[in-house]
C-alpha cells in the first residue's frame, strides 16, 4: 500500500528522482547534443506528472512543458520546471536542475530543487541558515541574458555581476553565501522561478518583482518577466539604486 506524502516530501522525491534520472540521460550515448536536451525535458516532464497525478490526483499543474490540467478555484497549483538550463544541460555545465514547486493562494509556499551535478536537493521546508553579507556585492545575472539593469545597478552597488545558468542553480548560489543578489528583467514564465523562490524565502531572503510587487504564481498567465531575490541586509541598497536609475531615465526623458 503506497504511503501518503506530504507536500514537501513529495516534491523533493519527485525531484530527487529526476535528478538522477537526467545524469543517466546525460552519461547516455543514446542521443546527444540538442536532440539530448530534447528527450531529457519531455522525459523529466513525464515522470513528474505522473508522479503528481498518482500522488496529487485533484491538483492542477502547470509545466514549462505543457499544462498537466487546468487551473482551477481550489488555491492550489503545481507549478514545474522539469529541467531548467536546457542550455547547460546539453553543454555538460552543472548549473541545470530540476524545479518542483506548489504554489497555495498565490504564494510560493513549497519549493524543492534539485542541482544534480552539484550533488545538492534544496528544500522551502528545510532551509540553509541565512549566509553572511560579503564586503562586496554580488549580483547574479543570466548567462544568456543579463538584465538591462544589471550593470547600472552594479556600478552604483560597487558590486560584482556573475553569470550562471538555471534559476535554481542561482538560488543554490545565494543559499551557499556565493552571491547576495538574484537579478532578472526581460521575460520568464511561473516555472522559472517559482520552487527556487519558495525556498529562498524560506531561507529568509526577499523576493519580490522588481518594482516591489509580491510574486504571484498559478494565476491563468503563466508569464512572470522579472525578479529580484536580495539578502535582507543588502535589500535596502538595492532598492535605492534602483530608484537613482529610475530617476536618470526619467531626467533623461524630461
Amino acid at each position: 500500500m503506497k504511503m501518503f506524502m506530504g507536500d514537501e516530501d513529495l516534491a523533493a522525491a519527485i525531484a530527487e528522482l529526476a535528478g538522477k534520472t537526467l545524469l543517466d540521460v546525460a552519461a547516455s550515448n543514446l542521443w546527444t547534443g540538442k536532440e539530448r536536451g530534447r528527450i531529457a525535458e519531455l522525459m523529466i516532464n513525464g515522470l513528474t506528472l505522473a508522479a503528481l497525478v498518482a500522488n496529487r490526483p485533484d491538483d492542477p499543474v502547470l509545466s514549462e512543458e505543457g499544462d498537466g490540467g487546468a487551473r482551477d478555484k481550489s488555491g492550489r497549483c503545481w507549478i514545474i520546471d522539469p529541467l531548467d538550463g536546457t542550455r547547460e544541460f546539453v553543454e555538460g555545465r552543472d548549473d541545470w536542475a530540476v524545479q518542483i514547486g506548489l504554489a497555495v493562494d498565490g504564494r510560493p509556499a513549497v519549493g524543492a530543487v534539485s542541482v544534480p551535478r552539484k550533488r545538492l536537493l534544496l528544500r522551502s521546508d528545510r532551509p540553509p541558515p541565512l549566509p553572511c553579507i560579503e564586503a562586496e556585492v554580488r549580483i547574479l545575472v543570466s548567462r544568456t541574458r543579463p538584465a538591462a539593469e544589471a550593470g547600472e545597478i552594479a556600478a552604483l552597488l560597487h558590486a560584482k555581476l556573475i553569470p550562471l545558468g538555471s534559476v535554481g542553480a542561482k538560488i543554490a548560489a545565494l543559499l551557499a553565501g556565493e552571491a547576495e543578489i538574484y537579478l532578472h528583467s526581460g521575460g520568464q514564465s511561473q516555472w522559472d522561478s517559482c520552487a527556487p523562490v519558495a525556498i529562498a524565502i524560506a531561507a529568509g531572503f526577499d523576493a519580490t518583482r522588481l518594482n516591489g510587487e509580491p510574486l504571484v504564481y498559478g494565476g491563468d498567465d503563466p508569464v512572470l518577466p522579472d525578479l529580484v531575490v536580495s539578502h535582507p541586509e543588502i535589500t535596502s541598497r538595492f532598492r535605492a539604486a534602483l530608484a537613482e536609475i529610475g530617476e536618470r531615465a526619467a531626467e533623461a526623458v524630461g
